[in-house]
Formats: C-alpha cells, structure tokens, sequence
C-alpha cells in the first residue's frame, strides 16, 4: 500500500543515533535500516560477509541496543499515532520516556496512539531492541514444554520463539547473525479525523465476461465524524460522503467493468492492470488490480488427484524458483537490486516464483512488480523448518499477523495461492521429542495450521488455500517428499542422498516446488570475501561460506562421479557451476516431458542473500551463474530435450509446448565427435499441440556412437529455436581433444563489447567470465570444430571511455587439461 498525507505528518526516516544498553557504543544509524550495517559502517565490527567475520561479530545479536531521535512538534493538539511496520523485533517504543508500544512480531504493523506522550516543541523518541537471543530463550523458557528447532540450520537458538525471518538465526545458505531493526514505515501521523486502515478488493467474474470490483476500504477515526471517500479505478471516480463510528467502519463501493482486460501471468498474455485509489482529505492509498481468475485443480485421477493452477480458465505450466530474502542484512538491498533479481527471473522464461516461509512477507512495491512482469506468487506464511508453540498468546500473535498480511496483500493479481508453511509436517519426523510423542506435537502444529488457515478464508474467502509444502492434500500429513502421485513435492533424494542425476527420473510429481542441487558462487564474488591464499576448497574461509553440512564434499564427490577433475580451483568453480546446471535441466527437462501429469518446477532457489555455496542460479550480486543461462533454454515454452529410457536403450527427443497455440518444430540432428565434428543423422519434423508434450522422435542407443554426444537443433514454427546435445554416460569418459578456444573483444556503440569465440575442436559448455560486472547475451554453450559464435556483454555500469574488460573463458577440455 503506498500512503501519502499531507499536514500532520512527521517521516521519522533519516538518520537516528544508536548505542548498546551498556554506553560502550554510540554510532549514527540509518532508518529503515538494519544494526549491523549501521556498526559496520561506523568500523565498529568489520564486514560481516568478509572472511571468516561472522565468527567476530556474534555478540552484536547478544547485547540490547537503543535507537533514538529528535523530533519537533509545534501543536500537539489532535490525536497522534506512530505508524509503523517490519519493526525486528522484540522491541519497546518510547516517546519522552513514555512507553508507547512493545512490539514482538516483524511481520505485524503496529499503529498505537501517542497523543498522551507528545510535548509541545522538542520531542524525543527512543526504540529499545531485546536481544533475540535473550528473548528467543526467555520464551522457550515459559512454554509447557519444549519446542525444537532446526540445529542443524539454526546453530543461534530458540528463532522459533519469535516471529522474525527464521533465516536470520542461520540456514544452510544464510550467515547467523539474528539482525535488529527498522525496515520499514515509521511515521508519526494525526489522525484528522480518520485514517485509512485497509483496502481490500474482491472480484466476480460473470459469465458474459463482465467483472464486479468490490472494493472496501477500513477507515478508523477517534470519535464520530463524517468524511468524504474517493473511490477511483483509472478515469472513473466517485465520491461518498459517509457517517463513520468512533473505531473501524467499513465503507463499500462496486465498480461495474463491462470489457475488462484481464491480467496473466508472463508468457500467457498480456499483464492488464487497473490504478485503484481511495482517498480521504489528506491520505491517499493507491493499488494496482489485475483482473483474473484462478483455480487449484486437485481432481482424483489414476496416480493420485492433480495439482494444476488454472488462471483465467487456463491451465498454466508454472515454471520459476524460489525466492529467499534479497540480502541478509536490510541495509544491503535496495529496490533496485531486488527489481533486478526479478527481471533475471522473467528473462530465464520464468511465470512464477515461491516466496518460502523463512524469511519475510516482502514489501508493497515487490508484489506491484510482480504484479507488472506477470510473476505468479506461490505466497507461504513465515513458518519454516521448526516447530512453534501453540500457546494462546503465539497463536493470538499469529491471528493478527496473518489479518495484517493477508488485508495488505489479497488484491495482487500476482499471489495465486496461499500456503500455511514450509515443512512444518517434515519436521515433526526430525526431533527425537516430536518423535517420541508425535501426537502432542501434531496438535501443536494443526491449532498453529488452523489459525493460520481460519485467518485466510476469514480474510479473504476467495484465496486459494494449501496447508503446506509440501503436502500431499488437505488434512494429510503423511509424507509428500518422496510421494509423488499427488499435491506438491519437495524432492531432495539427488542432494541430500547423493543420488545421481538419473534419479530425477525415478519420480513423477504433479507439481515440485523444491528441488535443487549446490554450487560455489562464481570466482569474481569469491574474490570479495576471501583472500588469494584462501582460493582452496577446504580453506577456512571457504568452508565456513558454504552452510549446508557436507556441501563441499557433496560438489566434490558428484564431480568425481562425472567428470575428471578441474585441475585448479578456479575451474573447480566453474565445474561445479556446471553440474548445478545439468542437475536441475535434468529434472525440469523430464517432468515438462510429464505434462499434463506435472504442472509445475520451480527449483530451489533464485537468489542469495550474501556470498555462499548454494543452490542459486544468480549470486550475490545478480549476476547470472551458468545454471541461469542453462534455465532460460531449458524453460523456454517452446523446448526439445533428450529423454533417455529406463534401460538405457533408447533416447526420446521430448517436445514440450507451454504456449497456446500448436507448432510445427524441425529439428536437425547430428553426432558431435571427440575432434568436434558434427555428423550429420537424420532431419525430423513434428507438431505439438497447444499447452502439450509429445514425443518428437525416438532413437536406438547404438544410433550414437560410444565415443560421440547427440546433438541437436531446433526451430519452431512461433520463432522458438535451441539446440543441445545429450551423453549417454558421463562425461569423465570421453577423451577430449583440445578445443583449441579463440576470442576478439569489440566495443560497440552503446558502452557494450562484442566477442567472438572460435573454437577449433570440440568445446563444451563455454563459459565467458570478467571481473567486470554485467551480463552475456549467451553463456554455458557449446561450440563444434571451426565455430564461431558472437556473444554480447552489456556491463552493469558503464565504463570509461577506452576500458576493456579481461575476460576469462572456460570450458570442459581447459577445464581438466593441464595443457
């Protein structure tokens, strides 16, 4: 929601003075704004990223920390309300030492009112932060009995206990460091007469294709009064003059749209919106509407019931990853990195993303971004991993959360379902107490899962609801990890068993919302944390930036199941990147060869929220690993794949067509041999029908020789093309000639350089890398012998006049050669 007002209105942002409960520190503080950051810049800590500095800065989280301002006021008359949201956490406001509010939820918006505190003149206002920590124990303290929480992603304490970003006590990819601060709004406002509290909308869709808009809109006031509500939606605005009660009173308008344009997700259509504002004298609040409707098919059939999103009457093929927080300390995102983070999603073909239940219900303009690219929102509530209290006040806590976010959040044509958690049923089966007393702790969980879902549908009746993920269905809380017939799957069997690449074919999933596979972030973001001596997998550094347990070894031991070894670090880098990317095409490749039977991939994860190991396809930073390049060909809507059989004995070249028309594609395929000639095998032409998957040929495995790849390359009558090739057997069997790699680099006129790779024998998986930031219109291809290929580099900033960047090219042969 974006709020505007004008006259008795202070924007208490800006710059405040913070210090420990002790006096020991006293540094000046940026607000919105985290305290790390603020004590980082002041050189108090150092670089938390840096190193092995998280280790030195632990006792930040320990220590209670105050943050003030002043503020001056010449007329206190009135009532006064301090308007503030993404408060972390465990807080106490106080305005001239009057206690003012005790906050304990990030995820709540806190509006008490003041008016007793304000002096006229000079004022003070003081935030005082517990330690999470200290707090985290207290509570776990006082429940009736003990609620475990993931150690083994946790190693700080007890963040169960409190509602805040469940990463921020440490995950198998986050740094621990349970940060405090101000993220969000924080203002002091008068209420004059009223405000507006919610705006919520509601759509009917009409079988002759008209819509109804219902929108209501929350207005509180002191006492009794009459105001005057606009409601607009783009050039129709009307006016209603309405008598409201001292409290919340509901005024309601229905705007009659008779040809709407309709909003859809990315690569489906158009993404239609409509401005929709509500105003009182001196408060405006705008939203974008995007009218569509959607559906979660769950029909029984004959492997279980489906898990399909229909939008607009239209089954759609989710295609995306998962989103965790943009940074792990506030002051280090931006909207502008974040937005960024997004685009790189649309451009890797993607129509959806999942923001997990660890980390925050993202911001307003997030969701009005998603809402512009057509980026479908799988929308979890902030439970991840754990398990929490079911405690009358945790669960009050909760209620209130969930109407706050929900009320916010419900008219983003973006967000098409709503899912109570990440886990949480898995979890029940990972302490030994839950465990040993299954029952006590599955109550705990359902009253927690049942506030939750009471919240939504009392909220907003028209959202979808599933309770968890995975799940297997409603009320079901067996195991939906490696059940695959119905609901959505969480699988990990390749990760976190060590089972190979292949095993992705063993199951079929309606829909996968988590699976991924590990890689080490690229070598220009290593070189920002870890010095020249500490470029060695099992260094200091770079173990403890790598936070899931036995993930160094897991890259290792998959590289030595595949390939012969990279012959320095560097290229271990780059080998790892490598394989991340045929571990995920290989999964998404075969379940979209599954349509209809699979709806849905979205891969484990987008994003990073510092310098890390992980399972990202963009690191920190944005800048694209070898797996995005890989997504955005194995996610485009008009794609071929090789499909092996279970026996090994045939390959399938897969078509699959996410759009919604039928094409004809024409493929070409050949042998590519070891010295890197491309030997013609056969031409083949086939039709895929609308929202389809067929098979477009099938050949016997002798049809490839031993020592050859199959390769291939399409075009499809809609203008989609691609190519690739398919080993059947791993690739540290081949002997590799020299590739024999050339390049040029040419500035062109807009700030770009233009290269030009050659290669003079076989080259696979060709990556071009610089220090200099920015992004390749290709990466991670594969050339034949006496190929060129022309890739653009378009730097993230523009350099000066006359620089070129270095860039390094990788590829398999270099890769393992010590030549």
């Amino acid at each position: 929601m974006d709020s505007t007002a004008s006259g008795g209105l202070i924007n208490l942002h800006g710059e405040w003075q913070l210090s420990s409960a002790d006096g020991e520190h006293g540094v000046a503080m940026a607000v919105p704004g985290d305290v790390h950051s603020a004590l980082a810049a002041a050189g108090v800590i150092p670089d938390p990223y840096f190193g092995r500095n998280e280790d030195v800065v632990q006792w930040v989280a320990e220590r209670e920390w105050s943050l003030e301002r002043r503020f001056a006021l010449s007329d206190v008359s009135g009532d006064w309300y301090l308007d503030i949201d993404y408060l972390d956490t465990v807080a106490v406001v106080f305005i001239n030492d009057v206690p003012v509010l005790s906050a304990d939820n990030c995820f709540r918006r806190y509006r008490p009112d003041v008016t007793q505190a304000l002096l006229p003149g000079e004022n003070t206002i003081r935030i005082h932060f517990h330690s999470n920590i200290t707090a985290g124990a207290e509570r776990q303290a006082r429940q009736p009995f003990y609620i475990p929480y993931s150690t083994g992603n946790c190693p700080i304490p007890n963040g169960n206990m409190l509602r805040k970003p469940q990463c921020h006590f440490g995950w198998d990819w986050n740094i621990a460091i349970a940060p405090f601060g101000v993220y969000g709004t924080l203002s002091l406002k008068k209420l004059d007469p009223a405000r507006i509290e919610h705006v919520e909308s509601e759509q009917v869709h009409h079988a002759d294709g008209h819509v109804e808009l219902k929108v209501a809109a929350t207005i509180y006031a002191a006492e009794p009064a009459v105001v005057a509500v606009h409601f607009a939606l783009d050039d129709e605005r009307v006016r209603l003059d309405v008598g409201i009660s001292a409290g919340e009173t509901k005024v309601v308008h229905v705007f009659e749209i008779e040809n709407p344009r309709l909003w859809w997700p990315s690569g489906s259509g158009e993404q239609a919106l409509y401005t929709l504002t509500v105003d009182l004298p001196g408060e405006t609040v705008t939203r974008q509407i995007g009218l569509r409707t959607v559906e979660l098919l769950t029909d029984p059939d004959e492997a279980g019931s489906r898990f399909a999103l229909k939008v607009n009457g239209r089954e759609i093929f989710c295609r995306g990853a998962n989103w965790i927080p943009a940074d792990a300390l506030f002051s280090r995102s931006s909207e502008e990195k974040t937005t960024d983070l997004l685009n790189s999603a649309v451009a890797a073909h993607m129509n959806m993303i999942r923001i997990w239940g660890g980390g925050f219900y993202e911001a307003d303009w997030f969701y009005d971004l998603c809402d512009r690219l057509g980026l479908m929102v799988w929308q979890d509530f902030m439970f991840a991993c754990n398990l929490y209290p079911c405690t009358e006040d945790f669960l009050d806590n909760v209620a209130h959360e969930v109407e706050y976010q929900v009320k916010r959040l419900s008219s983003h044509a973006s967000i098409v379902i709503w899912c109570g958690d990440n886990e949480l049923v898995g979890a029940l089966t990972w302490f030994p107490e839950s465990r040993d007393n299954r029952d006590r702790y599955l109550v705990a969980y359902d009253r927690l899962n049942r506030t939750i879902e009471q919240g939504v549908k009392k909220t907003f009746p028209q959202g979808i609801w599933w309770p968890s993920s995975p799940a297997s269905g409603y009320l079901d809380y067996g195991d939906a990890w490696h059940a695959d017939g119905s609901g959505d799957m969480h699988y990990w069997s390749v990760w976190h068993e060590n089972k190979s690449f292949d095993n992705y074919r063993t199951v079929k999933p309606r829909f996968c919302s988590e699976f991924g596979f590990q890689s080490y972030t690229s070598l220009p973001v290593i070189e920002s944390f870890a010095d020249k001596a500490e470029m060695n997998i099992a260094s200091p550094v770079i173990e403890l930036h790598q936070k899931n347990a036995g993930g160094n070894e897991r890259i290792a031991g998959t590289m030595f199941r595949y390939f012969r070894f990279p012959k320095d670090f560097a290229n271990f880098v780059y080998l790892s990147q490598i394989q991340q990317g045929l571990a995920i095409k290989t999964a998404v490749e075969y379940w979209r060869s599954l349509k209809p039977h699979c709806m849905g991939t979205i891969y484990w994860q987008l994003n990073d929220t510092w310098p890390v190991a992980s399972w990202s396809s963009l690191d920190y930073g944005g800048s694209w690993k070898a797996m995005h390049y890989m997504v955005r060909r194995f996610f485009q809507p008009v794609a071929v794949a090789a499909i092996p059989a279970e026996d090994g004995t045939s390959i399938s070249l897969s078509m699959v067509n996410d759009t919604l028309d039928a094409v004809t594609i024409d493929a070409n395929l050949f042998v590519l041999t070891l010295s890197g000639d491309r030997i013609p095998l056969k031409s083949v032409q086939g039709d895929c029908g609308p929202d389809a998957a067929d098979v477009l040929v099938t050949l016997d495995a002798s049809e490839i020789p031993a020592d050859g790849l199959l390769a291939w390359s399409f075009i499809a009558s809609n203008g989609m093309s691609g190519e690739g090739h398919f080993l059947n057997g791993t690739y540290k069997s081949l002997d590799l000639e020299p590739s024999r790699l050339e390049t040029t680099v040419v500035p062109t006129v807009d700030g770009g350089f233009e290269i030009t790779v050659t290669a003079h024998g076989l080259a696979l998986f060709v990556m071009l890398e610089s220090q200099t930031a920015g992004r390749y219109s290709d990466n991670a291809f594969d050339l034949s012998a006496g190929e060129s290929r022309r890739i653009y580099f378009t730097p993230a900033a523009a350099l000066p006049a006359g620089t070129v960047p270095d860039f390094r090219i990788y590829d398999l042969y270099t890769c393992q050669s010590a030549d």
